[in-house]
């Protein structure tokens, strides 16, 4: 197949900040002439958004590089471009391990890609362009190029200040820097205009909003109550929360305000209070428990989802079983998990004498990954026969049958029969039976 010069295939890996910044960078792109695909063979530029949280992910990236490689030599007007979180830290030694590479650029100079793109065809010379320091301000609004016209991500705050011991984030985005009410309030407004129904509010800490900015008035729970009168806006998410700032005046705003999902994702790690200081969580395990308890008491049956880290530098079985404890008392509705992986440039990677074997790692994700399975199914099953609000996201046909994807307003999946006009609409569905991973369900007048 051909290649198309002003075609552009963004592969993203990652978190959802990786996934907004790819639609900032199509929209960047759109303006000087690009046309995004999803064929990346006929493509004549590649772009690979790059994670760098674990080690798998930072190999899955070298892995597209050496595919993509391969292809230019047989194929040498393809431009070949990497970024995202791997491109800040490791700069310059991407050209030298995959010297194909044609442009190189960081978290913190995406606004900078269609000059990188311009001197890059005019010279032919490889460009690598790293932002040390982020912009002052964080970006203004600019035009995303969307994964779909329902649904849409809006970074409210870019970088961390926590500095966990196995983190990666606050070296690669930078320092926290909140986003200007006024802008953000004026991007949401855009969208709900043109027809997106919900929208969710991005941050590596997103409960953080607010606390780096002058005016002692910019919060998260603030900045809710303006979004919540946006009049064709219907639902309002926000991930990730960090345990330590997350509020009763941020609980009570999800409780009250309409169009605010009870829905939390909080990050907990480990269910061992020494595990978590040495992690520089800066919360205990008993603490995380209150904080889960007092949310369930004051918002009828909210989502909490949460993220766990298994064979930390040292963690022994009885601190293992502290999690697994945790997983079982705390029953979340869903929770990502991950073996512990060293990053270069963070304090745990450096603890080279109590870091646990591989095997013992493979043994206790299987472990935990069971028991958030069984919690998961618990956590569905009290939905049986009840009536779930559900934002209609997309269909499938399958055996001459409309099959209806959805989410209720606590984030769990749900699937039913359906018209595929009803993609976009907000309906009454029955829940009939639950798996670990979803809700099925039927339409309910």
């Amino acid at each position: 197949m051909k290649t198309a010069p002003n075609k552009v295939y963004i592969e993203t890996l990652g978190c959802q900040m990786n996934k907004s910044d790819s639609e900032r960078i199509l929209g960047l792109l759109e303006n000087i002439g690009y046309k995004k695909t999803d064929n990346e063979k006929e493509a004549g530029l590649l772009i690979i958004n790059t994670c760098t949280i674990r080690a798998s992910a930072e190999d899955k990236a070298f892995s597209y590089l050496g595919v993509w490689g391969k292809r230019k030599r047989s194929n040498p007007d393809l431009t070949i471009a990497v970024c995202g979180c791997v491109a800040q830290q490791k700069k310059e030694a991407i050209l030298k391990q995959a010297p194909f590479v044609d442009i190189v650029f960081g978290t913190q100079n995406i606004d900078e890609l269609p000059e990188l793109i311009e001197i890059f065809k005019r010279d032919q010379t490889n460009q690598c362009c790293i932002r040390s320091k982020p912009y002052d301000n964080v970006k203004k609004n600019i035009l995303h190029v969307r994964d779909n016209n329902l649904t849409a991500w809006v970074n409210i705050i870019e970088g961390c200040d926590y500095f966990c011991t196995y983190c990666v984030v606050p070296y690669v985005r930078g320092r926290q820097r909140s986003r200007l009410t006024e802008d953000i309030i004026e991007e949401i407004t855009q969208l709900a205009e043109r027809g997106y129904k919900e929208i969710t509010l991005l941050g590596q800490t997103v409960d953080s909003y607010g606390k780096d900015l002058p005016d002692a008035g910019i919060s998260l729970p603030n900045l809710l109550e303006k979004l919540n009168k946006i009049e064709k806006l219907k639902r309002i998410r926000f991930v990730t929360s960090h345990p330590k700032d997350i509020t009763d005046e941020l609980i009570e705003k999800v409780s009250s305000l309409n169009k605010v999902c009870e829905y939390f994702h909080i990050p907990m790690q480990s269910g061992n209070t020494e595990i978590l200081n040495k992690m520089r969580r800066d919360y205990t395990a008993e603490e995380y428990y209150k904080l889960v308890n007092n949310i369930r008491n004051k918002i009828k049956d909210v989502g909490i989802t949460s993220d766990f880290i298994v064979a930390f530098p040292g963690e022994t079985e009885e601190q293992f079983q502290d999690t697994i404890k945790a997983v079982d008392d705390l029953v979340f509705d869903q929770c990502n998990t991950a073996m512990y992986s060293p990053r270069r440039q963070t304090p745990a990677a450096t603890w080279k004498t109590i870091q646990l074997s591989q095997n013992v790692k493979k043994e206790r994700i299987n472990i935990l990954n069971s028991h958030v399975k069984k919690a998961a199914l618990k956590a569905n099953i009290k939905y049986i026969d009840t009536i779930q609000e559900i934002l209609v996201e997309s269909f499938k046909q399958k055996d001459n049958e409309i099959i209806l994807t959805g989410r209720t307003r606590n984030n769990k999946l749900t699937h039913f029969k359906g018209l595929k006009d009803l993609v976009g609409e907000i309906v009454n569905v029955k829940i009939i039976d639950v798996s670990a991973w979803s809700l099925k369900g039927e339409m309910y007048n």
